[in-house]
């Protein structure tokens, strides 16, 4: 799993997560397709992957609610993914972080995401998959247009790269609606860490690309490497001045939310998140010796489908509460542990 591992530049970078979005030629795009060409596709992209080591099959629309919900929170699979009804499945590979959304919102979505900025090792390992997928199918391809998709703002590349970053000295210091109006005149875009129309809770946000068509893939990648280094260089600058100005406030504030992870017997989901981004923020000033990856390992599973759908019979907000705060106990014991 991408959380709970250590990757680069994870002080201010969470994650990267690279998308391609692909059609296969002979058939309508989805909300068109008879539930017997769903089932076609599906057959026809798993037989690209049956049989290779790593790959795994899974029958999305069968699973629970709230097993999907949590696949969403994680960030394996889009919301919309989740949501939707009709036959769909999930082809991932773990070892590699690749997961293959078949029949979202175009026939095959492959993605692939990593702790950390890594755009390189994001982009490779979802254009080996795709690669495997073009030279065994017939996927829908204009050269004048590019890939054909079912949403025109996708055409192109097809290609949504994003990396979501921490940056709480950034809003601390007022500065996201400025970055917001520069990335949006360089065909960049700044969302809350679930993606276009969510709020930027835990001063997380995903940065990502808005263009597809009359770009090149490797265009978006350097562009996007460029933005992100300067944003990631300008966020340490904004901490070096909490660092001088504001140091004892936010010590104190590491500590007391360092107290309520280690004894609190219920946490709420904002409250989680809330002391994730202190301690993340902590952490990275060398306010405490904890392991970066492992806070992401706690936001990531204190979800409130994910506690659901780890932790059966966890029915009610209080329930959830209880567990939560026994992920985030059982997370840093293990630490100590190892330690």
């Amino acid at each position: 799993m991408w959380y709970g591992t250590c990757g680069k530049e994870n002080d201010t970078a969470v994650s990267t997560r690279v998308r391609l979005a692909r059609n296969l030629s002979g058939y309508p795009f989805d909300g068109r397709l008879t539930e017997e060409q769903a089932k076609e596709i599906i057959g026809k992209v798993w037989a690209v992957f049956a049989g290779k080591d790593g790959w795994t099959f899974t029958d999305f629309a069968s699973l629970p609610a709230v097993e999907r919900a949590s696949y969403a929170e994680r960030h394996i699979v889009s919301p919309d993914f989740a949501k939707k009804s009709g036959p769909r499945a999930l082809i991932s590979n773990e070892e590699r972080s690749v997961y293959i959304m078949v029949l979202e919102e175009d026939h095959i979505r492959v993605q692939a995401i990593a702790a950390g900025f890594d755009l390189s090792g994001t982009r490779q390992a979802v254009t080996e998959a795709a690669e495997l997928l073009e030279e065994a199918l017939d996927i829908a391809y204009s050269e004048k247009l590019g890939y054909l998709t079912h949403c025109p703002t996708n055409l192109g590349t097809g290609m949504r790269a994003s990396v979501m970053l921490h940056l709480p000295a950034y809003t601390g210091a007022g500065g996201i609606r400025n970055l917001q109006s520069q990335l949006s005149k360089m065909g960049l875009t700044i969302r809350g860490m679930t993606g276009e129309g969510s709020a930027a809770s835990g001063s997380l946000y995903q940065i990502s690309n808005q263009i597809t068509l009359g770009v090149t893939e490797d265009g978006v990648s350097a562009k996007l490497e460029d933005v992100i280094t300067q944003i990631i260089a300008k966020e340490r600058e904004l901490r070096g001045r909490i660092r001088r100005e504001s140091l004892d406030a936010l010590s104190d504030r590491v500590m007391r939310g360092m107290g309520v992870m280690r004894y609190a017997n219920s946490i709420g989901s904002a409250e989680l998140l809330s002391l994730y981004s202190d301690l993340r923020l902590g952490t990275a000033l060398h306010l405490l010796e904890l392991p970066i990856e492992k806070l992401d390992e706690m936001l990531m599973r204190g979800m409130p489908n994910t506690i659901c759908a780890e932790h059966e019979g966890t029915v009610s907000p209080a329930d959830r509460d209880r567990v939560r705060a026994a992920v985030v106990r059982e997370i840093l014991d293990r630490v100590n542990t190892a330690e």
